[in-house]
């Protein structure tokens, strides 16, 4: 596995996300359904995502993942049921970006954990994983994801 880590300085980025709670193996209809429920909002309000797509892991729970999936907007859109105006904070992060199936991505997160304490930062806890293309899209081993995780 090749997974390059390095520290970023990100700028805060404004996000419109739903939280909600699932198991792994639902994982990928639960994204698609809240992806989905965002994306129609956005077209109501004729405004556009400004990069792509994310889900935030406030846990490593398989069986009942606190998660939030999102998308980045350009501005501060209003909130809707469900959907809440938030944002990725600015800050300082470790990041990676790996390369394969969302299966397989346990190495890369044990080896940007590693890199964390190897670089004296201590992670906040959070995980972000924001992903570059659409598996509809590309073979498994062609989806590239970037792993970033908050530093205290």
């Amino acid at each position: 596995m090749s997974f390059k880590c390095k520290i970023i300085e990100r700028v805060a980025q404004n996000t419109l996300s739903i939280r909600t709670t699932s198991s792994v193996q639902n994982l990928p209809q639960v994204l698609g359904k809240n992806w989905g429920t965002i994306m129609q909002y956005l077209g109501q309000l004729n405004e556009e995502m400004s990069g792509p797509p994310f889900v935030a892991y406030y846990n490593m729970d398989m069986a009942n993942l606190d998660i939030e999936i999102g998308v980045p907007v350009p501005k501060k859109i209003p909130p809707k049921h469900e959907i809440e105006a938030c944002e990725i904070p600015a800050g300082k992060y470790a990041s990676g970006l790996y390369i394969g199936p969302y299966s397989e991505m346990r190495p890369a997160y044990e080896t940007l954990a590693k890199f964390i304490q190897d670089k004296g930062y201590e992670a906040t806890g959070i995980a972000y994983e924001i992903y570059l293309n659409d598996p509809a899209e590309v073979a498994p081993e062609e989806l590239q994801t970037e792993i970033l995780f908050p530093l205290k």
